[in-house]
C-alpha cells in the first residue's frame, strides 16, 4: 500500500509539472514574429535575424503604436 503523503507529493509534483509547461508554452508564444500571407492563404515566415525582417518588423511596431512610417 502507497503511503498518503507520498499520493500527495505525487500530486503537487503532477501540479508544478503543468504549471511549468503552462509558464514554457507561453513564452514561446510571447516572442516576436514576422508573417507574410500570401495570395491563397499561404504564410511565409521571415526571419529576424536578417535586414527584411527587422525592417518588417518595425513598420509593424510603428503601426501598432499609431506611428507613421518613412520612406
Amino acid at each position: 500500500m502507497q503511503k498518503p503523503y507520498r499520493f500527495l507529493i505525487g500530486r503537487v509534483a503532477t501540479y508544478a509539472e503543468e504549471g511549468s509547461a503552462y509558464l514554457r508554452r507561453r513564452r514561446i508564444r510571447s516572442l516576436p514574429f514576422v508573417r507574410v500571407w500570401h495570395r491563397g492563404g499561404v504564410a511565409e515566415p521571415i526571419d529576424l535575424d536578417d535586414e527584411a525582417g527587422r525592417r518588417m518588423f518595425a513598420a509593424a511596431e510603428l503601426l501598432i503604436a499609431g506611428g507613421e512610417l518613412e520612406g
